[in-house]
């Protein structure tokens, strides 16, 4: 238990701070999974599904939800994914 002010501020900026994370984390997670359910179907995935989901990943990896290789590296096989389709 927190027991100096400075370490009770602490813990409710961290809490304030998990629920933004958890948003951010949730947004991300959704718009990956919707394009990746697009491609698993055959179906063609629009430029902005795909743009969504790579905002998503950015934002996530600006504010540290995620790593930047992290989200490079599911930019890339989201990518790989879709043009596999549009071949």
């Amino acid at each position: 238990m927190a027991i100096t002010k400075s370490a009770k501020l602490a813990i409710a900026k961290s809490a304030r701070n998990k629920v933004i994370n958890d948003r951010r984390k949730k947004t991300m997670k959704e718009t990956v999974k919707e394009v990746r359910t697009l491609t698993s179907k055959k179906q063609d995935v629009s430029t902005a599904t795909l743009s969504a989901a790579f905002k998503a990943l950015d934002k996530a990896a600006k504010v540290g939800v995620i790593k930047k290789g992290q989200a490079d590296r599911k930019k890339s096989r989201l990518a790989k994914a879709v043009a596999k389709l549009t071949k």
